[in-house]
Parts: C-alpha cells; structure tokens; sequence
C-alpha cells in the first residue's frame, strides 16, 4: 500500500466574508504548512511538497476565488482579486481547517498573497518558505523589462474589449501543442527537468479559466506592494529564487533575503519560475533543513 494513502485527508469549503466557498484539501497530521498557489494554478504544484511532509505535518493546500474548486466571481470584470482579499481568504481557509497557526509556503504570487497576511495576522504565522515570487510590484521586474507593467495593461484592455470573445481565441490554443511548445521556447519552464506531463495540469487549468479574472488578479500583483512589511517579520525565513527564472529575477530574491531579518536564501541553478516542480527534491530537502534547524518544535 502507498504509504500516502494512508494518511488522513480532510477536505471541505471555507465561506470567505462576502459568502464565496473556497475549496481547501489537508493531508496529514502535525503542525500545519499552508500553501499558496500562483495565479492560475491550482493546487497541482504542490504534490511533491503534500508527498514530502505530510507524514509529520498537516499540509494544507487551496484555491483562490475563481480557481480550481473554488467559487468563480459573480462578476468577473468587477470582483475583487487583489492580494488583500485574498490573504483574508487564506485566513479563512484556516479557520475552517482549524488551524490556528501555521508555516506558511507560497510559490510565485502566493508570496505576495502571504506577506499581506502579516499585515493584519503576524501571531497566526510560525514561519514563511518563499518560492519565486517577490513582495510586491511584480510586473515591474518580469522578465527584466520595465516595459512590462504597460504590456500587461494592454492586454487587460484588449481582453476587457474583447469579453467572453477573449475564451473562444485563447481556449483552443492552450488546449493544442502549440501551448508547449510557446512554453519552452519561452523560457517558462526548463524541458530538462520538467516534462510536458508536469505542465500539463497548469495548461488545463489557465484553459478554464476567465480570462478577464486572471489578467486582473495579474495586474493587482503589480498594484500590491509589501516590501515594508519585510523589516518587521520576526519569525524564521526561507527564500528560494531560480537563476533562470523569467518572471521573478534573482535579484528580487537576494533583496528580500537581505530586507527580512535573519532571512535564508536558497538559490537554484539551472532552474526557472517553474522550480517548483522542475527541482522538488532540492527544495524539499532544504526546506527540511530550514524547519530542522530555525523550527526544532516541528
């Protein structure tokens, strides 16, 4: 027998303030690590770590309003998506897991989105992992090009003039080859370590989604900016970057580390934004590490 299938898993629908049902899924027993997806993933990323330490710990994973499981937005065009609202969906989330405190893990925005909660929930936080993602202002630095911000905002408003039009144009694409193939040559993912089979989910999944929700939720990443929370966080702090990561430069990374008191920082070699998934062995055994050493009570 899979020694996975052996422990326990609750999963359920936490009701957010303004009575949208968020879908969360916890394996495992043990102090709690809730992770927190990028924009347009859902939960899939994080199997290595539901793998990896949910023999000790309970591993809570989620999905934003919109995403996966989850409600989609009554009104796609005008619901809120900023990283506000949802770190108070995280918080939410744990309630109805009951769980009052926890690491918290976030890979790309789901960085931002946990950085915000310290904000308003500091004593509900034991530690934070930061996978490729920064503190806020994301789109300035994507891809090294300041140009960037304007580019996005361009597409918000030709995919808001276009409508649901926008789905009948962009589904198809991400449903053939030619949505791999973009991915690689892109640089979005390193075909080394990662395969089309672990891509494949994301590519589903972005298939799915609104358009005009997730090009939204993107350009709020840029209008968020936590970068003065990170001085006052006095729990343990692991940061991973990737030198090769398209969307998030190391520097970003390297500057965070030296903004968080106490701060660690791994960096990948020979991996992109989509580390997560490319090098889990690595991150995993780090992160083991980082909890061995900085939480000795886990």
């Amino acid at each position: 027998m899979d020694a996975l299938s052996t422990r326990p898993v609750r999963s359920g629908l936490a009701v957010a303030d303004d009575g949208i049902h968020l879908y969360w899924r916890a394996v495992g027993e043990g102090p709690a690590i809730v992770c927190n997806n990028g924009v347009g993933v859902s939960t899939f990323f994080w199997r290595y770590t539901v793998d990896q330490f949910s023999d000790r710990h309970t591993v809570l994973t989620w999905d934003y309003r919109g995403h996966g499981r989850s409600d989609p937005l009554p009104d796609p065009t005008t619901g809120e998506v900023g990283m506000s609202r949802h770190s108070r969906d995280m918080l939410a989330v744990m309630d109805a897991a009951g769980i009052d405190k926890a690491l918290i893990c976030g890979h790309s925005m789901g960085c931002q989105v946990g950085l915000e909660a310290w904000r308003a929930a500091e004593g509900r936080i034991t530690a934070y992992v930061l996978i490729l993602g920064t503190a806020g202002r994301a789109l300035e630095s994507f891809a090294d090009n300041p140009r960037s911000p304007f580019f996005f905002n361009l597409a918000g408003q030709l995919i808001a003039a276009l409508g649901e039009r926008t789905h009948r144009l962009v589904r198809p694409i991400l449903h053939s080859p030619v949505a791999w193939i973009f991915t690689r040559r892109a640089k979005l993912v390193d075909p080394m370590y990662a395969s089309k089979a672990d891509m494949a989910p994301y590519l589903e999944h972005l298939a799915v989604l609104d358009m005009r929700m997730f090009i939204r939720t993107v350009l709020q990443m840029q209008e968020h900016d936590a970068w003065d929370v990170l001085g006052t966080i006095k729990v343990p702090v692991l940061i991973v970057g990737a030198e090769r990561d398209a969307f998030t430069p190391i520097r970003l990374s390297k500057d965070m580390a030296r903004r968080i008191p106490g701060a660690e920082l791994l960096v990948l070699a020979d991996a992109s934004h989509a580390a997560i998934i490319e090098q889990p062995e690595t991150i995993n055994h780090r992160i083991e590490r980082f909890l061995r050493e900085r939480s000795p009570a886990w």
